[in-house]
Order: structure tokens, then C-alpha cells, then sequence
């Protein structure tokens, strides 16, 4: 195993983070790991790069204890924070260097550890510049060089793409993908389920600071039994037609996006006229239904109440 965690427990004072969390992620996959805002998901991460302890339970990384090895586990992980640590004042080729140096890389070996992740991450003919003058996207890419110039083992990714132009996050997407193919193992956690569907072998979902799901997309899916999602697109949808929704029988969840109504529910036939008088009496204007069978977005709004994004 690559990494496992057993039991897992962490609290700050009365609230309870993370709780009784098991996990194994396998040497050289992407694995999604997924939570809703305050779910446990960065304090499961913070445990597993050694920043902080758990109460109780045990995290073991390439058979390394993280109690008692923390620095060893270190040299073997690379971070790329949601927060870009960077620094923009010095050049991009010299942000690559201090942080291989803080891995102990020196002289030549560091020289050529820094070009390659400068390459990598189409950098190099940026390298004299400092990062006030980068764009997001830029600034992105330059966090993740940073992150691997070391060439490490394990590269946990917290957000890697939020608010980038589409070219950078396409960059970084075949970037998660070519470290993988180089043998990396990746934690990859992302508000955007499209890039979870598209990267991830597996996905772990944390609510609650509970791992309530676990597995293949497909397998994540299947558990969702014969659960459908009606979308109906249309204008002025009020919080009392919402509401009015949620109280039929037979619907599992109920959320908007913009003007699209989603409501998920076992048995859609049925429930369709019953949503469609509640909208009608809420004078809602309905330009297209449809239904669609459910994806990772649908399985995690049925599992843990709320959207990816909330």
C-alpha cells in the first residue's frame, strides 16, 4: 500500500474533524478525495503530509509510520496548496531552486532537477521572469515545479485549477496524467467533478469527517441503484416552488443551478406531473425537460445533501 490510514481521529477542542477514517490509496493511482466545504477533507491531508497529528489511529506512508517518520515521509511528498506558495519578488527559476533545496538538492543535481521541472511545466522560457508579472494560470504551473522538483513519490494536488483560463487547466490536467504515467501516486481534490470523472482511478467522499463512499466511478454509480435526475430548465424558479418540491414524496434531493431545476428520485415517471403542478401553480415558465441517469455529481449530492461546489 502506498498510503493507509486506520481509524483516523482528529479534533480541535469539542469539534470532531475527522472521524474513525480507514483508508488505502495504492501505489500509482490518482485518487479524487472529495468533501463538501469543512467536511475533514484538508485536515485528512494536513495528517497525511505530517502537519498535524491525529488523536488517535495511524497513517502509515510506504510502510513509514508518520508519528515516528515524519520526515521521511516528507521527502517522499510534494504539495501543491490551494493557496499559490509562491514567492513574487524572485525569479521563477529561482523559486524552483529554494524549494529543491529545502529537499537537499545541491550544485548540479539541482541545477538539473530545476530544469526539468521548469520543462515540465512549460515554464522554461519564462524562467528569468519573476511571478508578479504571471498570470493565475502561470502562477499555477509554477506551484506545481516547485512542487515535484524534488521528484517525489506522492503529489497531493488541493485545487490545482481554480480561477485559471482553460489553456492552464488543461496544462495542469495532462500534467496530473504524465506524472501519473511516470509512476507518481496522486491525491487529487477538486470542486470541479468533471475533472474528477476524467482523472480518477478511485474516489474516497468525506462528510462529516466521515469516509461515507469509497471506490470506482462505476462502482460509486452503481450504488445509487436505479436513481434518476430530472433537469428541467426554466426561468423564475422561486425558493417556494424549491421548497414545495422537496416535500414530495419519493424525491431524494433537490437543487438549481442558475435556471436548471435538478431533482433527483427512484421513480421519475411518477413524480414528473406532481413537479410539474407544483411549477405550474408557481407560475414558472419550463422551456426543456429531461432525465439522465446519474453521474459522480449526482452521487455525491445524494450522499451528502449538498453539491461539490457548495
Amino acid at each position: 500500500m502506498s498510503i493507509k490510514l486506520t481509524n483516523v481521529v482528529k479534533r480541535y477542542d469539542s469539534k470532531l474533524a475527522v472521524d474513525q477514517v480507514s483508508l488505502n490509496i495504492q501505489q500509482g493511482e490518482i485518487f479524487g478525495l472529495l468533501g463538501p466545504n469543512g467536511a475533514g477533507k484538508s485536515t485528512t491531508i494536513k495528517m497525511i503530509m505530517g502537519l498535524l497529528k491525529p488523536n488517535s489511529g495511524e497513517i502509515i506512508v510506504h510502510g513509514l509510520d508518520i508519528k515516528s517518520k515524519s520526515m521521511e515521509v516528507k521527502k517522499l511528498l510534494g504539495m501543491v496548496p490551494q493557496d499559490i506558495a509562491i514567492y513574487d519578488n524572485i525569479s521563477a527559476r529561482e523559486n524552483v531552486g529554494f524549494f529543491g533545496s529545502l529537499y537537499g538538492l545541491r550544485g548540479k543535481e539541482l541545477k538539473k532537477a530545476v530544469d526539468e521541472a521548469l520543462e515540465y511545466t512549460g515554464l522554461l522560457d519564462r524562467q528569468k521572469e519573476k511571478p508578479k508579472k504571471f498570470s493565475g494560470g502561470m502562477k499555477r504551473r509554477l506551484n506545481i515545479a516547485c512542487a515535484i522538483v524534488h521528484k517525489p513519490e506522492i503529489i497531493i494536488m488541493d485545487e490545482p485549477t481554480v480561477g485559471i483560463d482553460p489553456q492552464s487547466r488543461n496544462h495542469i490536467l495532462e500534467s496530473v496524467r504524465e506524472l501519473n504515467r511516470r509512476g507518481a501516486t496522486v491525491i487529487y481534490t477538486s470542486h470541479y467533478m468533471e475533472e474528477v470523472e476524467n482523472l480518477c482511478h478511485r474516489v474516497g467522499i468525506i462528510d462529516h469527517g466521515k469516509l461515507i463512499a469509497l471506490g470506482t466511478k462505476e462502482e460509486l454509480k452503481m450504488q445509487m441503484n436505479q436513481e434518476q435526475l430530472i433537469q428541467i430548465e426554466a426561468s423564475d424558479i422561486r425558493f417556494n416552488v424549491v421548497n414545495e418540491i422537496k416535500k414530495l414524496q419519493g424525491v431524494i434531493n433537490v437543487s438549481v443551478k442558475e435556471n436548471i431545476l435538478e431533482v433527483l428520485t427512484k421513480n421519475a415517471q411518477q413524480l414528473l406531473q406532481d413537479i410539474l403542478f407544483v411549477m405550474g401553480k408557481g407560475n414558472t415558465t419550463i422551456r426543456n425537460i429531461s432525465l439522465q441517469e446519474p453521474d459522480l455529481e449526482s452521487v455525491f449530492l445524494s450522499l451528502t445533501g449538498r453539491t461539490l461546489r457548495d
